[in-house]
Formats: C-alpha cells, sequence, structure tokens
C-alpha cells in the first residue's frame, strides 16, 4: 500500500479515536507528501525511495527543533516534537542498530581501502548510498569517523 494511502488510513483512524497527536502528526505528513507531489517536475507522483526521503527529512527537521526546545527549557514545545517523532518513524524503515551499523562500515571501509580520516569521503559516498533510510547521517558519520580514527 502507498504511503498516501496508508496516511489516509491512519488518518481516519485517528479522528475516531480523538487522537490529537496522531492527528496533528500525519495531517503534516499528508501536507509534505501533496507539496512534493504537486512540486515542479514530480509528475504527481513519489517513489518510494522518495516518500522516505521525505519522511526522514521531516524526523530530522523535528529533532532539530526538539534540541533548540531543549536547550531553552521549553518542555511543553519539545514534548510536541519528540509526539510527532514518533508518529512519523512509524513510517520509516527499522534504522541499523550502532552494532550493526559498526560492522557493515567495517566490511565497506575494508572493500572500499580506506586506511584514514583522509578517506572519509569515500567511505561517506559509499555509506549513505546504500544505507539510505536504513540509518541516519549523523550516526554513519560519527562511526566511520570512528573506525577511520584507529
Amino acid at each position: 500500500m502507498a504511503l498516501e494511502q496508508l496516511i489516509t488510513t491512519d488518518l481516519k483512524t485517528a479522528m475516531l479515536a480523538k487522537d490529537e497527536v496522531a492527528l496533528r502528526s500525519l495531517r503534516a505528513i499528508k501536507a509534505a507528501i501533496l507539496l512534493a507531489k504537486t512540486s515542479e517536475g514530480a509528475g504527481g507522483e513519489l517513489k518510494e525511495e522518495d516518500e522516505v526521503k521525505l519522511l526522514q527529512k521531516m524526523v530530522k527537521q523535528r529533532k532539530d527543533s526538539l534540541e533548540i526546545f531543549q536547550q531553552q527549557n521549553r518542555a511543553d514545545l519539545a514534548q510536541k516534537e519528540q509526539e510527532e517523532i514518533a508518529v512519523i518513524e512509524k513510517f520509516l524503515p527499522k534504522q541499523m542498530g550502532a552494532e550493526e551499523l559498526k560492522g557493515f562500515l567495517t566490511s565497506l571501509i575494508a572493500e572500499v581501502g580506506a586506511t584514514s580520516l583522509a578517506d572519509l569521503g569515500k567511505v561517506m559516498g559509499a555509506a549513505t548510498k546504500q544505507l539510505a533510510g536504513k540509518a541516519d547521517g549523523k550516526a554513519i558519520s560519527a562511526a566511520v569517523k570512528e573506525l577511520l580514527a584507529k
């Protein structure tokens, strides 16, 4: 089932349940999908990888906002961001754990032939392509730097 159809179904369920958190989050996802579909060059359809990128972007925006709200001691706004992140992440593929990520990156570093931090770009380029939707860019970067620094 396409993401838009899934969101619409969940939106109806949330309306019936009067779940404000889910409604707010699902409406934001639906609006983002509609914007992406109607943007120039989109052709009215989104591919699955575009949907994943869209959701990842939404989660990243909310995590950035969450960090700012926490720094400013705005627990009320931080709570809303955390709730929305939880709802949006339900529609994303399962993320790799730290150990699984390090294992994958260790083999990728050997495959690419990277030996020092100077090879960070080569490893990151290959890693971000292969791990698209499976791991956060910051987590990938941190793990690669740690592995290359050894």
